[in-house]
């Protein structure tokens, strides 16, 4: 008679089983493109008269273009890695921030939940091609990338930056420190880019508050507890797993979409020098991945798993 798997190998057998349909994918949509790519970037794409194209190996004379001669490719590439270090905290203490008053009973909460994961709808495909046409997504794109807007048009850039302008002086005059105070007005320059990118973590984050055993909360307020050490006790703690979740989501999805990437699509299919872009693209994929491994060694090891 067969032995019955043990609970640990079936949850091994799901893991498998759950992976798959990603796996299937990778190897078949994925992993050529992306050799082919890899190609690309070690020589020099030529068409040829007769049809169809060759590749001139040049070794990694393309990587070194990239990083001594191309005169853009340094500074927006330092520029997307700072905007992640600035917008990632952000984007996380808004979502649990959101998360913790969405998982309140109150009327309509539903419709409120709806509200906040709205903008990452708005921020799909279809819909993100029609925003492009309109004259909110001119502005929120003046004011995230620092586009030329005229003022008198619009009115609300000039808007934002005066309230910014007003609550530096404030904070200033408070006594704080002022690289705080240019980090909080930054932030305020962009709350709409902040929350537009949250929708997807505050869904994580209030799966993993609705998790927690109603219990603890009681225990905790039989001994006492005010709800400040509530949070920090025992909300944090039991949600920290699903911050390395969003730390790594919101990593991932911060260089999706900014600059570096409209470069390396321009370099290739305007400037069509398909081997820099490549090129570009791998040395991206490579400080990325560095960034996420640190990142995600840094945070597990401030990770609470209940038993």
């Amino acid at each position: 008679m067969r032995k019955p798997l043990s609970f640990d190998k079936r949850k091994q057998r799901f893991g498998i089983l759950f992976l798959l349909p990603w796996l299937i994918g990778f190897v078949l949509l994925f992993a050529v493109p992306m050799l082919e790519s890899f190609r690309y970037s070690l020589g020099k794409l030529e068409l040829l008269p007769e049809g169809g194209y060759a590749i001139r190996f040049e070794g990694f004379r393309n990587y070194v273009a990239a990083l001594t001669e191309h005169a853009e490719f340094n500074r927006t590439l330092a520029e997307a890695v700072i905007a992640m270090f600035v917008n990632v905290p952000l984007i996380l203490v808004f979502s649990l921030f959101a998360a913790s008053l969405l998982n309140q009973k109150f009327r309509g909460r539903a419709m409120a939940r709806a509200i906040f994961f709205l903008p990452v709808i708005l921020a799909s495909g279809v819909i993100a091609d029609i925003q492009n046409g309109s004259i909110m997504a001119s502005v929120m794109d003046g004011m995230t990338y620092g586009g030329n807007l005229d003022p008198e048009a619009t009115g609300l850039q000039t808007s934002v930056f005066l309230q910014s302008f007003e609550l530096k002086g404030m904070l200033l005059d408070a006594g704080l420190n002022e690289r705080i105070v240019v980090y909080l007005t930054g932030a305020v320059d962009r709350i709409y880019e902040i929350i537009s990118s949250s929708g997807v973590q505050i869904l994580i984050f209030l799966a993993g508050l609705q998790s927690i055993s109603p219990s603890l909360y009681e225990a905790s307020r039989i001994e006492g507890a005010t709800g400040y050490e509530i949070f920090w006790k025992v909300t944090f703690p039991m949600v920290s797993p699903l911050i390395l979740t969003n730390v790594v989501y919101t990593v991932i999805d911060s260089f999706l979409n900014n600059p570096l990437t409209k470069l390396v699509y321009r370099t290739a299919f305007t400037e069509l020098n398909f081997g820099l872009s490549a090129a570009m693209s791998w040395m991206y994929f490579a400080v990325v991945a560095g960034l996420l491994a640190i990142i995600a060694l840094v945070v597990s090891r401030r990770v609470f798993y209940y038993d």
